[in-house]
């Protein structure tokens, strides 16, 4: 018991200092906003072995974050492998097909009408099948390797990007694309010199939200079939194993994946559209 009182403790000095940072003359410093959220975390992750070492939780209700980091230094091998399997082979190869994918069907609706009415139905129809039901059919479809994870991936990514950068193309006014055909422009010097340009703040959030969706999809397929690597068929075995610490050393890669893979796309957001009013200041 006091140790529980001790992360009480521990938490309420935390939040005094928070509050005193964020308040504080140097509030807008880089420093600041990096201070913040990292004494959050880290008051977080003490307040949690505290917790579960005054209490004396049973590891297969919830392991202490030093065990489960001891789990991650020990298992660096597997988790390599694991990464390598869904991430890069399962999420990433999905991801790029079903973007490039979405992006060539987007411009297909835009120049058709006919393919808008007709594709977004279906578009909101398929985006709402749940994974667990699309997952086996995929896996039996494409087998149990990467590739049917990353039909699967394909099948998450593509309608949440399509819709995107559909309605980004439609983001210029009547009077930008008169003035477009005052110049004699052609429907590709339009497309690349205004429309384009003006739908890269929605084409990025189409590909932030689906690089969340990419890694989600990849490893839920695995609970479906898989080789004997991959993080969702870790996570499988490893609960019936009751080896929690080895699934939370499998959450922690997935967040770590997942973390880097948003903040690469919102990195060259910044870079695209620096002009955009969301990116200023």
């Amino acid at each position: 018991m006091p140790l529980v009182i001790a992360a009480f403790v521990l938490w309420a000095a935390a939040w005094w200092l928070n509050i005193r940072i964020a308040n504080g003359p140097a509030a807008g410093s880089q420093a600041a906003k990096l201070g913040v959220p990292a004494i959050f975390g880290l008051t977080l992750l003490a307040m949690w072995e505290l917790i579960v070492r005054g209490l004396d939780l049973p590891m297969v209700i919830l392991p202490a974050p030093s065990m489960i980091a001891e789990r991650f230094a020990a298992s660096l091998p597997i988790l390599w492998q694991d990464f390598v399997q869904t991430v890069v082979k399962g999420a990433l190869s999905g991801y790029v097909i079903g973007c490039l994918a979405a992006f060539g069907t987007a411009i297909l609706v835009d120049r058709w009408d006919f393919l808008r009415r007709g594709l977004m139905p279906v578009g909101s129809f398929v985006a709402a099948l749940p994974i667990v039901g699309t997952a086996p059919i995929l896996v039996m479809w494409y087998g149990f390797d990467w590739q049917s994870k990353a039909a699967v991936v394909v099948v998450m990514v593509f309608f949440p990007v399509l819709v995107n950068i559909t309605a980004g193309l439609q983001e210029t006014t009547q009077m930008q694309r008169d003035q477009m055909k005052t110049w004699a422009a052609s429907y590709w010097q339009g497309f690349w010199k205004l429309r384009l340009p003006a739908a890269m703040p929605f084409v990025f959030n189409g590909l932030k939200i689906s690089s969340t969706l990419a890694l989600i999809g990849a490893i839920v397929a695995e609970f479906f079939g898989s080789p004997i690597v991959g993080m969702g068929f870790r996570i499988s075995i490893s609960v019936g194993q009751l080896a929690l610490d080895m699934v939370w050393a499998e959450i922690v890669v997935a967040a770590i994946a997942g973390s880097a893979f948003y903040g690469i796309v919102a990195f060259i957001e910044r870079k695209v559209t620096f002009w955009h009013p969301s990116q200023r200041g």
